[in-house]
């Protein structure tokens, strides 16, 4: 009989993760009846111990804030993405260790170009300097986009963005909140990414819907200020709910070894939050 095997989420706080919806479909549709993923509640220090501790019975880890750059830390090899980033989303067990790679790379795309249809670009806006803009960085990158304003709070907060734009080759030119001049940044970008709350948004969010494809990471409460502007704009508009579905393709397939069946892990993820957004494939 072969091994019932068992995956999880790492993080903190990790009670409201949408991730059990997504993997458990995914086994259940793979018929993978003997399969569970689950919750685990988990800070950063307790990351190293948590890991050593499983046995074979782990198809792999889903990993969460604040445990990203823990998780690349305490791997014994790590996909060159992964490295990119400074920080894993996922860990496999490997011969003499663990694997770490980030599909949240996998998730900027995805939710790009099934929402907005957008595959490649020159020019971009990231608001934010937090782990996911560092992931954004990467993606852009690896589809054409040579220029980036980053847009923070103060200037400081840019120096982990600074360091990954320079391992990218890209040209990262950092601007500050108070003196951003969004509906210009905006029009002349192929594509705007705000990884900030929604409060911090809302004042300039017609400015940031001349874009002419936005990407929201927030997804709840929904809708954001800014989906609201880019609705009334006419523009295209991918989400964090697009993000999370699209990461976790990935992840499946490392943890089962089979295609991700990705239908049934939209449906479930569109049956869970109320069929709130249509979640483009």
């Amino acid at each position: 009989m072969a091994q019932a095997r068992r995956a999880a989420v790492i993080g903190s706080p990790v009670a409201h993760s949408l991730s059990p919806v997504l993997h458990n479909a995914a086994f259940a549709a793979l018929g993978l009846t003997d399969w569970a993923y689950t919750r685990v509640e988990c800070v950063a220090d307790e990351v190293p111990a948590l890991v050593k501790g499983l046995d074979s019975a782990c198809a792999g880890l889903s990993v969460t804030m604040p445990n990203k750059r823990v998780a690349l830390a305490v791997a014994t090899s790590a996909t060159a993405r992964a490295v990119q980033v400074g920080a894993a989303n996922t860990l496999v067990p490997v011969d003499g260790g663990w694997r770490a790679d980030n599909t949240d790379e996998d998730a900027v795309l995805g939710a790009l170009r099934a929402s907005c249809g957008f595959t490649s670009g020159s020019r971009a806006v990231l608001l934010g300097a937090g782990g996911t803009a560092t992931a954004a960085l990467v993606a852009l990158a690896s589809v054409g986009v040579r220029a980036v304003t980053l847009v923070v709070r103060s200037a400081g907060r840019a120096a982990e963005a600074e360091s990954c734009a320079s391992r990218l080759g890209l040209a990262l030119d950092v601007v500050t909140w108070d003196t951003a001049d969004f509906a210009a940044l905006a029009s002349a970008s192929d594509v705007l990414i705000s990884t900030v709350p929604p409060e911090a948004t809302e004042p300039i969010a017609d400015a940031l819907a001349e874009a002419p494809c936005v990407l929201d990471v927030i997804y709840h409460p929904w809708p954001t200020p800014l989906a609201h502007a880019v609705a009334k704009r006419g523009r295209t508009l991918a989400t964090g709910l697009d993000m999370l579905l699209h990461q976790a393709f990935g992840q499946s397939e490392q943890f089962t070894g089979h295609p991700a069946p990705r239908e049934a892990m939209r449906a479930a993820l569109r049956t869970a939050t109320d069929h709130i957004l249509p979640l483009p494939l």
